[in-house]
């Protein structure tokens, strides 16, 4: 991808179903639970670079001795860190006293981390606070056990504002407006009422305070809690959370909008933002793995049963699309498929524009993520090719000359690797010219495979968010290269809106499409239409988002795909650059047909999933009109 964004975040959960002697019996192990972790959060390690953490929770355990379990990181390299520093223990008891590490009752008694309820977290910061204290997972403490919250997630809320308002009316006095305290906080006293109700219903019954704290336990309705907690949330988000006596829960929003899958058996519950990491960690089938359905809480209690319960109302699912074009790893079977899907699907308006000839065309693709697609693009080629040869031997049969024979079975078409990134170079030039130039070179081009002033340059990416790269860098230097015209394609639709469900795209001058949007109303004497769009949003500012309507769609409205589309290559073309510049962008119905099982395309369609994602981008749009450098949520 040239554009980089990031997104929020990975999680990894663990319940072993069985005491630990089980595992070191079976597997040789007492630390079969923190090897897997190990490997799930190293296997999603895509999900989040700017800190991780781990949290485990020891069952059964008696008064006067620590269950709980924690340690985060912001290390450059987090999750070997995290690891390291829990792994540095058992090293000590390898070389002191080696015959312990067979001891799993030993070892959960004497030593942290050797928890039956294990939580990991990959953490992208899409804006704000990077230090340790915004690293999942939270834990809200309290001395009865069974009020102990430990959550770990993958969300954003859009109305952060309003879930703060109730906890201020409760009486509380949270520490941060972000959604991260609201969420924890929320849960966190729905679980007190729950706790209270239980104590006070036990109380009545004649129940002693150390017997009420066991029944608490057993008896602690975990949906309850959700249901009520989560009423007001609106946004996307899949959380995995555990109280402190044991019991579990992981859910997903109601449209779905964040990834969940998890895989149990009997002697494990498992649950992950990306399905190849629970296969290959486990080593299990794609049938094995399930996805937690939208509106749905998985629970695991103390005792080990695991039920699936609804904890909100299910709506139509939309599942977000960029998941499958750019964030999730390639290696599930079916964003494999479906990103060469979205490559295939472009080979027709490709070949428009290179007017079929593919004798002087030259395709490529930008690293790395755009390459599963280039693949499919090269499929379709292929196709097109075995279908111009089986036409021209067709046409030329009654008269087929060798040198004829030989012209046609050579038309294939030309494929290379041009793009090469130069991932680890940094600009230290501080004057504008000069660093200008050295980031052109940020990323690097093959030599010596484009016919100077002949060839066309088609090069795939997988989306284009503000074109940044493809005017510092790519472009110039594919134009080193000679070609008469360098023709972008983007896997993706044209990114007109912003995202509020955790991918860090939230202010309206990031997107080119939306400055080429701009550019053309100016360019056709149509500034009313941006007056308009502010003057309407400005009115349903402080309307209820159930009421608020998305006006930004009437900016892109006058004109077609196309039109905007030539406006961006013309954006993101480079003064010196002498090659015309093109840019092709998928359809939103060949997204869809691509990924019908994602449908959530808020940021290209403007449709959003939730009432507050309209709010949203109406104060992103008010933000750019008032040259606020700010994102329209918390």
């Amino acid at each position: 991808m040239s554009d980089q964004i990031k997104h929020e975040c990975g999680i990894a959960f663990i319940r072993l179903l069985k005491p630990l002697s089980f595992y070191q019996e079976k597997y040789g192990t007492s630390l079969y639970g923190l090897n897997k972790l190990y490997l799930l959060m190293e296997k999603q390690h895509n999900r989040g670079q700017d800190g991780a953490g781990i949290a485990t929770i020891k069952l059964d355990v008696k008064p006067g001795n620590r269950y709980i379990s924690r340690h985060r990181s912001m290390e450059k390299n987090a999750v070997q860190d995290i690891f390291s520093y829990v792994m540095r223990k058992f090293a000590v008891i390898e070389k002191e006293q080696p015959e312990l590490l067979k001891d799993a009752e030993w070892l959960k008694e004497h030593v942290s981390f050797t928890g039956e309820v294990l939580l990991g977290h990959l953490r992208y910061g899409t804006h704000g606070n990077n230090s340790i204290e915004a690293c999942h997972p939270f834990l809200r403490q309290n001395n009865w056990m069974t009020r102990n919250l430990m959550i770990a997630g993958n969300f954003n809320m859009t109305n952060v504002d309003e879930l703060l308002q109730q906890l201020y009316d409760l009486g509380q006095h949270p520490k941060e407006r972000a959604d991260t305290v609201t969420v924890l906080e929320k849960i966190g006293h729905f679980l007190d009422d729950e706790n209270q109700f239980l104590f006070n219903k036990f109380k009545r019954e004649g129940y002693d305070n150390n017997e009420i704290t066991q029944l608490i336990g057993n008896h602690l309705n975990v949906n309850r809690i959700l249901q009520k907690s989560a009423k007001t949330w609106d946004g996307g988000y899949t959380i995995a959370g555990i109280f402190g006596h044991g019991d579990a829960f992981v859910l997903r929003d109601p449209a779905g909008i964040r990834p969940a899958y998890y895989y149990h058996d009997d002697e494990i519950f498992v649950a992950a933002s990306e399905r190849p990491a629970l296969q290959t960690a486990f080593n299990i089938k794609i049938g094995q793995v399930k996805e937690i359905e939208p509106g749905h809480a998985l629970i695991i209690k103390k005792d080990g049963t695991i039920s699936d319960e609804i904890f909100r109302e299910p709506v139509e699912k939309k599942a977000c699309s960029f998941e499958r074009i750019y964030f999730s790893r390639g290696s599930d079977a079916d964003i494999y498929k479906e990103r060469k899907k979205l490559g295939n699907l472009l080979c027709p308006k490709i070949l428009e524009h290179v007017n079929h000839d593919l004798e002087n065309t030259v395709f490529s693709y930008i690293p790395n993520t755009a390459e599963v697609s280039f693949y499919g693009l090269v499929e379709g080629l292929h196709a097109y090719t075995k279908q111009t040869q089986r036409d021209a031997l067709v046409n030329s049969r009654d008269n087929l000359t060798d040198e004829e024979l030989d012209r046609i079975l050579k038309i294939t078409p030309r494929v290379e690797k041009l793009a090469i990134k130069d991932a680890k170079m940094r600009t230290f030039i501080t004057q504008d010219a000069e660093r200008s130039d050295m980031v052109a070179h940020v990323y690097d081009t093959t030599y010596g495979l484009i016919k100077r002033g002949v060839d066309t340059l088609v090069a795939m990416d997988d989306s284009i968010v503000r074109g940044t790269t493809l005017k510092q860098s790519i472009l110039r230097i594919f134009d080193r290269l000679g070609p008469v015209k360098i023709v972008i394609v983007s896997s993706a639709p044209q990114i007109r809106y912003p995202d509020c469900y955790g991918i860090d795209m939230s202010k309206m001058g990031e997107f080119v499409a939306f400055d080429a949007a701009i550019a053309l109303l100016r360019e056709r004497k149509m500034d009313n239409v941006i007056t308009a769009v502010y003057n309407k949003c400005k009115a349903q500012a402080d309307a209820p988002k159930e009421e608020v309507i998305n006006h930004v769609k009437e900016i892109y409205a006058p004109f077609t795909p196309e039109e905007i589309s030539d406006k961006i290559a013309q954006i993101i073309t480079p003064k010196e650059v002498s090659a015309k510049v093109e840019v092709i962008y998928q359809t939103l119905e060949g997204l869809h047909l691509a990924c019908p099982d994602h449908l959530g395309d808020w940021y290209f369609s403007g449709d959003y999933p939730t009432p507050g994602g309209n709010k949203v981008v109406n104060r992103a749009f008010m933000n750019w009109m008032e040259g606020k450098n700010a994102r329209a949520y918390l």
